[in-house]
């Protein structure tokens, strides 16, 4: 198996505790369900809500303003859009990989 590279342009770093990992988190709204006010149904919410990214230091993540969804068929281009708005690069797994190929090119 070939041996991973880094990016030229990235120096790896030591991660602390807790922070190997980015998180991104996906946040229902509940409101509005329950005929009373200020109630809430236990465990049902609507198709909305917001995606937002997690502060990281090690990762120098600092979460800007969540971003809404408003149905789930909208949730990847939601999270797609989180990620590229703090600069994240995403690497495809190895089983990715087995039906990736690099851009031909021209």
């Amino acid at each position: 198996m070939a041996r991973k590279t880094e990016p030229k342009d990235v120096t790896a770093v030591v991660a602390k505790q807790n922070e190997k990992m980015i998180e991104v988190r996906l946040r229902f709204w509940t409101n509005k369900i329950s005929t009373e006010k200020g109630k809430v149904l236990p465990k049902h919410a609507q198709t909305g809500g917001v995606v937002r990214i997690e502060r990281n230091e090690t990762h120098g993540i600092v979460p800007r303003k969540p971003k809404p969804f408003h149905t789930l068929l909208d949730v990847g281009a939601i999270v797609e859009k989180v990620l590229i708005e703090h600069g994240i690069k995403l690497h495809p797994s190895e089983r990715m990989r087995k039906y990736m190929t690099t851009p031909i090119s021209q």
